[in-house]
C-alpha cells in the first residue's frame, strides 16, 4: 500500500516546467485567473484555482500520491507519516503512496502535471504551488484550541557579541534559500525596520536549509542566522545541537507553517474524504505526534486569509510566481 520513493525523478527541470507553463491549454476568455497561471480559473475570487466544471476534467485516481515538503531530510518522514498514510487510505478507500521530494520545483511540477494529488508545501513555496500548480491549501498542523504557526528567530552563538539586531552590521549571516519565508523573504521585508538591511548591513550567505543554518551558527561558520522556530525545536529534540551553545537575538510574530493541499481538479467527493481524513486524524501516540511536538490535530485554513502576511512579505521582496522564481530556491 505504501511505498517511499523519490519524486525527484517525476519532476521536470525548471526549463521544462517553464515550457509546460507556456504551452498550457487555451483558456476561455471569460475565465478570470488573477495571479494564477492562465490554465486555471478563479471565478469566485478566492485566489485559488476553481474545481473544473467539466466532469471529464476531474481526477479520481485509484492511487493517491502524497508528498511532504523537502525542507528537511525526506528519508526521515517516510516512517513518520506512515500512520497517517494508513489512516488516509482507509478514509478514502484508495491506495496511498508517500513520495519523498528533493526540491520545491519538483514538488510543484508534479502536482501541476497530475502526478501528485495531496502535498505539504512549506510556507514560502505555498504561493508558487497555488499559482503554478493549482494547489488548494485546506489544512495546517495546530494545537487543540486551533492555534497554529511558527516564529522567525534570529540565533547567534551563546558567547557572541551580538546582543541586538543592529549588532548584525558587518557580520556574516546565513539565510536559507531565496524562496524561504522565514529563512530569507521575511528577514528582507522585516529587518530594515529593525535597523539592518540584508546585503547592505551584513553579508548574506545561503546555507541551503534551516538545519544547515543552525548547525553553521553552532560551528561558528556564521555569526547569526534567521531560522524557523519549528525546525530548530525539532533539531533540539533529536539532539542535533545543544541549545546552551546558542542564543536568540530577536523573534517575530507568528507565521503559518506547512500548508496541506489537494490538487484543484480532484473529484469533489474525493476531496471531502481527504479533508475528513485530515481533520479526523488523532496525533496522539503516533510517530507524527512525536515528531511534531506542540500540535495535536489538523485545523482548517484558507489561502486567501491565512497566507495574506506571506503574500505581503513576498510582494515587498518583488517576488513573482514564476518557474524562474521558484528555481531560485
Amino acid at each position: 500500500m505504501r511505498h517511499a520513493a523519490s519524486i525527484e525523478g517525476l519532476g521536470l527541470p525548471v526549463l521544462a516546467l517553464a515550457t509546460a507553463l507556456a504551452a498550457g491549454p487555451a483558456v476561455a476568455q471569460d475565465c478570470p485567473h488573477g495571479q494564477l497561471d492562465p490554465i486555471y480559473c478563479d471565478a469566485d475570487g478566492d485566489l485559488v484555482a476553481d474545481t473544473p466544471t467539466d466532469p471529464a476534467e476531474l481526477q479520481d485516481p485509484d492511487t493517491l500520491v502524497f508528498a511532504y515538503t523537502p525542507v528537511e531530510d525526506p528519508a526521515i518522514y517516510a516512517d513518520v507519516w506512515e500512520p497517517f498514510i494508513e489512516h488516509l487510505s482507509k478514509a478514502t478507500g484508495k491506495d496511498v503512496q508517500f513520495f519523498a521530494v528533493q526540491s520545491n520545483s519538483a514538488e510543484v511540477e508534479a502536482m501541476r502535471s497530475g502526478r501528485l494529488h495531496i502535498a505539504g508545501f512549506s510556507t514560502g513555496p505555498t504561493p508558487y504551488a497555488v499559482n503554478l500548480a493549482g494547489a488548494v491549501p485546506f489544512a495546517i498542523m495546530g494545537s487543540e484550541d486551533g492555534r497554529f504557526g511558527y516564529t522567525l528567530q534570529v540565533y547567534t552563538q551563546a558567547d557572541s557579541d551580538i546582543q541586538e539586531m543592529t549588532d548584525l552590521r558587518g557580520k556574516r549571516v546565513a539565510h536559507t534559500s531565496p524562496t524561504s519565508n522565514s529563512g530569507n523573504l521575511a528577514p528582507r521585508a522585516l529587518f530594515p525596520a529593525l535597523g539592518v538591511t540584508p546585503d547592505e548591513a551584513y553579508e548574506v550567505t545561503y546555507s541551503g536549509s534551516h538545519d544547515q543554518s543552525m548547525l553553521g551558527v553552532v560551528a561558528g561558520d556564521y555569526d547569526a542566522a534567521p531560522v524557523a522556530s519549528e525546525v530548530v525545536e525539532r533539531m533540539a529534540e533529536r539532539g542535533l545541537y545543544d541549545p546552551d551553545e546558542v542564543r536568540i537575538v530577536w523573534e517575530s510574530d507568528r507565521f503559518p507553517t506547512t500548508s496541506y493541499t489537494y490538487a484543484h481538479n480532484l473529484d469533489p467527493a474525493l476531496v471531502e474524504k481527504i479533508k475528513q481524513a485530515f481533520f479526523d486524524f488523532d496525533f496522539s501516540g503516533t510517530a507524527l505526534g512525536e515528531e511534531f511536538q506542540g500540535v495535536s490535530k489538523f485545523v482548517p485554513v484558507t489561502y486567501q486569509e491565512d497566507w495574506n502576511v506571506i503574500r505581503e512579505i513576498q510582494a515587498a521582496n518583488g517576488v513573482q510566481y514564476t518557474p524562474e522564481g521558484l528555481a531560485a530556491e
